[in-house]
């Protein structure tokens, strides 16, 4: 029989799996992890008579995606574009980034088993006489690692061509030249803290699942245990 038990911790670290594992995979789907230097309209073609003033942007670069603002042609506004710019593994532009992209997307495939698996953890707290819990915030800590390689391993690629056409001939390894980091960086460095916390945290739930007021009340026959 299914006994759901739910307690502020275990809904609080579901809660907080489900968090991380969007955050990393949205962070690692965008573009916006280097800003490019300012550009203006008049640096793709000049602007149309009448246009008015140029209209700077900032074009952003991200793992295997960017944003760029197309130059337009005549009665068609410019508009940013964004997208993949390598169309297979083989063209992302370092090798760096080709490492980085495989050590995150292991890493987030880990984070969306874990959220999936936290969901039921509400009914079943073991599996093959392991709790849950705790194989959960294993895995949680291995994804930590696994993102943290990837994060170190990023910037090693500022140097390649395509960073340094965003960033400027200063660009090099571990030097965005002139670019700056974008929210996308810091969302994947703030995910990956969150693991880790997920991963301490996960211990917590499993001593709050397994107390003995819960086998008091499982003993009094109750299938929904809620508890502070």
């Amino acid at each position: 029989m299914c006994h759901v038990i739910v307690t502020c911790r275990s809904m609080l670290w579901t809660l907080l799996s489900i968090v991380v594992a969007f955050a990393e995979l949205i962070a690692f789907m965008s573009a916006d992890w280097l800003i490019g230097k300012a550009k203006t309209r008049g640096s793709v073609e000049p602007d149309e008579p009448g246009s008015g003033p140029s209209e700077p942007y900032h074009p952003t670069l991200g793992i295997y995606a960017r944003c760029i603002r197309n130059p337009g042609v005549q009665h068609v506004p410019r508009e940013t574009l964004c997208g993949p710019y390598a169309e297979n593994f083989g063209e992302i532009a370092s090798g760096f980034w080709q490492a980085t992209a495989i050590f995150l997307a292991v890493g987030i495939f880990i984070l969306c088993m874990v959220a999936l698996v936290s969901v039921f953890t509400m009914c079943v707290q073991s599996i093959m006489k392991k709790s849950i819990f705790n194989v959960c915030g294993l895995l949680q800590g291995i994804a930590g690692l696994f993102l943290i390689l990837g994060l170190i391993l990023y910037p090693a690629g500022w140097g390649c061509q395509k960073a340094i056409a965003y960033c400027g001939h200063y660009a090099s390894a571990y030097k965005p030249g002139d670019c700056s980091l974008g929210w996308a960086f810091y969302t994947a460095i703030g995910g990956t803290v969150l693991t880790f916390i997920c991963a301490i945290f996960s211990a917590q739930a499993e001593i709050a699942t397994s107390s003995d007021k819960v086998q008091e009340e499982i003993e009094e026959g109750k299938n929904l245990i809620c508890l502070l």
